[in-house]
Parts: C-alpha cells; structure tokens; sequence
C-alpha cells in the first residue's frame, strides 16, 4: 500500500458518508451507524443541524462511541428505549456479496446495530469499494457476540460447524468487552455458500448473543471508488 493510499480510502469514506447524509430530510428519526465510514454521516447531519438545513432530527446511536460523536455534533438523541420507528439509518459494513447482504461487527457494535437496522424503515449502507466481495466470508471473518458464561461452549460448537474462532482482544490484552459487557469472537468460515442458513443455525444456540450476519436487512449500499459512487439497490423480490 502507497503512502497516499490510507488518504484515498478515507477521502471515499467521506463521500460514501455525506452521501448518504442527503438523504434525511427534517423531521426524521435517523439510526446513527458506528464504524470509521459511518462517522462521516453522523458529522454531516451535525453540520446540517448546525447551519439550519435539518430541524427537528433525533438520532439513535447504535453504540456508546457513536452516541458521544453525536453529543459532539450536536445531534439530539431518543432514550434507548427507541420510543418511535426509526426512519432512515445509514450505517457501515465489513463485507457486502452481490445480495447486498453483508457481515457487519468489526468495530463491536452488531447487537445494537441489528436491533437499530430491524427497527428501520430504510437502512442505507455507505463503504468503499473495497468492502465489497463476491461471497461473504471471503475477506473478513465473521463477528459472534457471545455470553460470557459458557463462552468456551460456544467456542465449540463455533468449530464444530466449520468455523475457527479466535476471541477478540481489546488494546489491554484483555477480552474485549462490548457494551452489553459480552465478548466476541472473530470466526473464519471461509466463504460463505449460504449465510441465512448460517444465520439461522447461530441464531438457534443459546449463549450466542448475536451475529455480525445482516441478511435481508439493507435497502441499499453506496459505494465509493475510484469512478465516482455508486448506488446499489436491492431488487423489489429480495426486500424485506
């Protein structure tokens, strides 16, 4: 990689982000997404607020991390109770296959960012291009959220049907701890034929608190690269 290169990402990050900033409109409930991509939304729609464009926004963070940009830019937040449907939330990906369907976890925040993306009208998915892959497992392995009683267990039984899961470990050496105080492991599958039939049996076991597998859940992915963005849109059979 180029000295230039981890410049040229972050420049498509931020398109992707603002991007995706234009489609909320006043009025809206909006899902804030968590990740290195997302984060240029959640500024956007600040600046947004700030200069009067955007009244009467209220956001849901789908993480601690995302919740405190939001406080810094001046976005008014719901209670985590989310009282009201969410409208719009644009949010990142690890990976997305040709489906748009996508793993998501890497940076700790699957359980919250499924619950925000399920409560949703529209979910918007902004990355750069190359996050997108032929099969989903390909480049990325697969986040699990587990309970930490029992973790070993559930080790087990993640290698039992094909997969290698190596526990997350956060700065300290420790494991790492997500906001529902549960840890993670990162399972290689290597490509994945049939994620909702993956994600069905990991839905099944007890003590797997949840799975960085979004099947069925974006409405539409934009994607920056090097000619410009893109915008995929499910086709009308697969929508929710």
């Amino acid at each position: 990689m180029t000295a230039a290169a981890p410049d040229r990402f972050e420049a498509l990050k931020r398109q992707a982000g603002e991007k995706a900033s234009s489609y909320v409109s006043s009025g809206m409930v909006v899902g804030l997404g968590t990740g290195s991509t997302a984060v240029f939304a959640t500024r956007r729609i600040g600046e947004l607020i700030a200069s009067g464009t955007l009244k009467g926004i209220a956001g849901v963070p789908t993480s601690r991390v995302t919740a405190e940009e939001a406080g810094r830019c001046g976005i008014p937040l719901l209670s985590d109770e989310i009282p009201r449907e969410i409208d719009l939330t644009i949010d990142g990906a690890d990976e997305v296959n040709p489906a748009l369907d996508l793993i998501k976890g890497g940076g700790g925040a699957l359980f919250r960012e499924k619950i925000v993306a399920q409560a949703s009208r529209r979910v918007v998915i902004v990355i750069d291009e190359s996050k997108l892959s032929p099969e989903l497992g390909a480049h990325h392995a697969l986040p699990v959220e587990v309970a930490r009683f029992g973790w070993r267990a559930q080790e087990r039984f993640l290698e039992s049907i094909g997969g290698k899961p190596s526990l997350r470990l956060g700065s300290d050496g420790r494991p790492y701890e997500t906001d529902q105080g549960n840890w993670i492991f990162d399972c290689s599958f290597g490509p994945i034929a049939d994620p909702m039939a993956l994600a069905s049996r990991l839905g099944g076991r007890a003590g797997i608190v949840e799975h960085g597998l979004f099947c069925g859940i974006a409405s539409e992915v934009i994607v920056a690269g090097g000619g410009g963005i893109r915008e995929l849109r499910r086709r009308e059979s697969q929508e929710r």
